[in-house]
């Protein structure tokens, strides 16, 4: 069985919002529209792509979609979702006998659907992945300035349904010929129910979402967004007469860190950890202790720089963990106002950053009370953007 998948991307997608169509917004490092289209074209039973597009974006669609496994056809869409899949059917091959629609705006179908869909398809002529409603269903209509039920519909009748939908190739023929004349129908199954064909539901999958309104794309970046992980570490050496300062808190001490700025362990190691979780370098590469401008310059100050960097290469940071390794004082009084003046440097929730004081029990210049040191670990993940 030759099969041909044709996904739908010509549409605007105004109810989302933002300065560019839904399909090319990014959600965990790649656009709505290459997970749709990789969806397809990883599937061992599809054997070509159509990819309708928005007419001003048909000429930059081989770099909107990047490269296939699978040939891979563009061809610009019409005013109605109906003319959009005549224009993606007229260029599937004559060898296909099955061909599957596809929303660009569902970028996370898995395999499961796409093979239920083809095996029902192939055996019935047309099918569609469908959830069954789960809540009371009321119909309702306006009484003045209110709305008032009517009736309460049977659930178990009803279905939501997704793509991609399935069709013999005939079957979708006579749709698309059909719907030329029709008035808007939101799918091909419905030009096939127009037409009096039969329609089989197989099971869909929750998962399989469609990116409708700006919310639905907030929360699939949330659930798929990109992280990484990024460790600091910092230690200097202690002397009499230098202030012993830990994320801005002043620790009454005999002795303080040495070092070309504050000597705030707390802030570089954690500094390191942004710095690196991003790939944006090192505390050192950006505030070289060659440069008189950083001289006794205050953690928090080089740690509000830093996320500045962080943020403007898309990252946003998600929690922190910090660990101080001193002998005297002891951290442990301090550790809430640390917390708080973290959080709000990082923006962060104060239950998103956590600070641990430890002793090196006498071991090494740590616990001989010579040097202090701190361990920083960061979790960032790209920058939701509705």
């Amino acid at each position: 069985m030759h099969v041909a998948a044709i996904i739908v991307a010509g549409g605007r997608g105004a109810r989302v919002g933002g300065p560019v169509p839904k399909q090319l917004i990014e959600i965990g490092g790649q656009t709505v529209l290459r997970r749709s289209v990789a969806a397809c074209d990883r599937h061992p039973s599809v054997a070509e792509l159509v990819v309708v597009l928005s007419p001003e974006l048909v000429a930059s669609g081989a770099s909107l979609i990047g490269a296939t496994r699978l040939p891979c056809r563009i061809v610009a869409g019409g005013a109605r979702r109906q003319d959009s899949v005549r224009a993606g059917f007229g260029a599937v091959s004559a060898e296909a006998d099955l061909v599957i629609v596809h929303d660009a705006a569902r970028p996370f179908v898995t395999s499961d659907v796409i093979d239920r869909v083809i095996a029902a398809a192939d055996k019935t002529g047309a099918a569609v992945p469908a959830i069954a409603v789960a809540d009371t269903v009321k119909r309702a209509a306006i009484d003045g300035t209110e709305r008032v039920v009517l009736m309460t519909v049977p659930r178990e009748q009803l279905w939501l349904t997704q793509t991609p939908q399935g069709f013999r190739r005939d079957v979708l023929a006579q749709a698309v010929a059909d719907g030329e004349c029709a008035t808007d129908a939101t799918d091909e199954a419905r030009l096939v129910e127009l037409a009096g064909g039969r329609v089989a539901i197989v099971d869909g999958d929750r998962r399989n979402v469609k990116m409708t309104t700006g919310d639905d794309v907030t929360e699939a970046k949330r659930v798929y967004a990109t992280t990484r992980v990024g460790t600091g570490y910092d230690l200097h050496r202690l002397i009499a007469g230098r202030p012993m300062v830990l994320a801005g808190v002043n620790l009454i001490a005999l002795k303080g860190p040495l070092g070309h700025s504050d000597g705030d362990v707390v802030c570089h190691a954690l500094t390191d950890a942004l710095l690196g979780a991003a790939g944006a370098g090192d505390i050192g590469q950006l505030f070289p202790n060659t440069d008189p401008q950083w001289k006794n310059a205050p953690g928090l100050d080089l740690l509000s720089r830093a996320l500045v960097v962080v943020r403007e290469r898309g990252w946003a940071v998600v929690n922190v963990d910090v660990t101080v390794i001193l002998e005297q004082p002891t951290v442990s009084p301090h550790v809430s106002e640390i917390r708080r003046r973290l959080a709000e440097v990082l923006g962060v929730a104060i239950d998103a950053v956590s600070v641990k004081g430890k002793t090196n029990e006498g071991v090494d210049a740590v616990g001989r009370g010579e040097a202090i040191a701190s361990h920083a670990v960061v979790l960032i993940e790209s920058r939701v953007q509705a």
